[in-house]
């Protein structure tokens, strides 16, 4: 399991998580570069995900769904913030309805995610920050942290084919 550590901090609204993977970071950057690579490893196993739209540049919009065992479907959006490849990818990550319109009755958290040299291969922190600690215990109760964590543990396994 590539996830080394979780810290979830109410006091200023963060969920990070840290993983190490055996690769280079430009082969890491890749999988969140291209969609068809990324939708083998967004969302945990069980909820494999079909990205529609992908622009990974300052102002793009990415969507997504997921489909969970039952057929049903949860949608996401991310609007691109910052991009600095292979390195860095900011983004504001909300739910959505089907039509990808946001779902204001749900969180939207500012994300950060940085990849750097560890060790031979690359560190991944993903950090995501929400409006409020409210907003943070919210997706806490959902299950981000398991899901999150299941859902980088497949990166591994891409990496190796």
């Amino acid at each position: 399991m590539p996830v080394t550590d979780v810290r979830k901090n109410l006091d200023d609204r963060t969920l990070t998580i840290v993983a190490d993977f055996a690769a280079p970071v430009q082969r890491v950057w890749e999988i969140y570069a291209d969609p068809r690579q990324l939708e083998k490893v967004w969302g945990p196993p069980e909820y494999p995900a079909t990205f529609v739209e992908h622009d990974l540049t300052p102002g793009g919009r990415v969507t997504y769904f997921m489909t969970g065992p039952e057929g049903e479907k949860f949608a996401g959006y991310w609007e691109i913030v910052a991009v600095d490849e292979p390195t860095r990818l900011s983004f504001l990550d909300g739910f959505a309805d089907e039509k990808f319109n946001p779902n204001t009755d749900l969180p939207v958290s500012r994300n950060d995610y940085t990849f750097v040299e560890h060790d031979g291969g690359t560190r991944a922190t993903y950090v995501s920050t929400y409006e409020s600690a409210d907003a943070l215990q919210q997706v806490l109760d959902m299950g981000v942290v398991e899901g999150a964590s299941s859902a980088i543990g497949q990166i591994d396994e891409l990496l190796a084919s």
